[in-house]
């Protein structure tokens, strides 16, 4: 039992690290009404580790995180130019066309590669039970570094996203906002894969969202949902042999509409 234990420990230490930081970015994501950032800069944060695999270098080398980092910056450059331009396109019209050219790049890049089904396998729902103590610990630390630059400047930030009269528009500090939003996600999709990020961020801010209007209170809901979620979905993975990252994501989904029929019935 102690061996299982072990076994399971760092991966739901890992889903930790992780729901921490996505929860609170997903507070300002499902308030600019920008639901589908997330997935998008984990698309293009995964077509930059396309880009490494087919010059050689594995998903967890350093040269395939300064790839996926380098394309998840570029998105975020996108991402900022085009806020301005939600009074003639809704933004959510440029991110879905980033998701859609980055994801058939990355089909397309490695169509023709002998490994190349597996490797897209393992950019959407990753490899979470197989995650290093070290991978880890390395991922906590660079999240507790942003997190702290957000908790210092958290009244530019919270005005960017929060401000109900004349909202500022993108600027320096927007950039910032996208740029520490897209290192985030290139290491989480190192660990668990484009979809598994994308649940992180979005299911537990909805939930939190429908519990309170308070964004203390939302980090609070939105943690104890993410960290439930995790730790079920991990469980329901070892006992019926699943993939990892696909039954948390499920898992995440029916805890979701779970709560929305006992709210529909309350």
């Amino acid at each position: 039992m102690s061996d299982y234990l072990y076994f399971l420990i760092w991966p739901f230490l890992a889903c930790i690290v992780l729901v921490g930081i996505h929860v609170y970015f997903g507070l300002h994501v499902i308030r600019r009404g920008i639901i589908f950032v997330d997935l998008s800069l984990a698309q293009v944060a995964a077509l930059g580790m396309t880009v490494a695999f087919l010059l050689g270098h594995e998903p967890d080398h350093t040269i395939a995180y300064l790839f996926s980092l380098g394309f998840a910056l570029l998105g975020a450059t996108i991402f900022t130019l085009t806020r301005n331009i939600q009074g003639k396109v809704p933004q959510e019209a440029i991110i879905g066309i980033v998701y859609a050219v980055s994801s058939a790049a990355a089909i397309l890049a490695v169509s023709r590669q002998p490994e190349g089904a597996e490797h897209i396998r393992y950019l959407l729902v990753g490899s979470l039970l197989t995650v290093s103590p070290a991978m880890v610990v390395k991922t906590a630390l660079v999240y507790a570094v942003l997190g702290a630059f957000h908790w210092i400047y958290r009244s530019r930030f919270l005005a960017l996203t929060f401000s109900k009269d004349n909202p500022p528009r993108a600027g320096w500090w927007d950039f910032i906002f996208y740029a520490t939003f897209a290192m985030v996600v290139t290491s989480s999709v190192e660990i668990c894969g484009v979809l598994v990020v994308f649940v992180f961020l979005v299911v537990p801010s909805v939930f939190a969202a429908l519990m309170t209007d308070r964004i203390g209170l939302r980090l609070v809901f939105g943690w104890l949902f993410g960290l439930a979620g995790s730790a079920l979905g991990i469980v329901l993975s070892f006992v019926l042999d699943t993939p990892t990252g696909a039954t948390i994501v499920c898992t995440f989904g029916v805890l979701l509409l779970v709560y929305g029929g006992v709210r529909r019935l309350r």
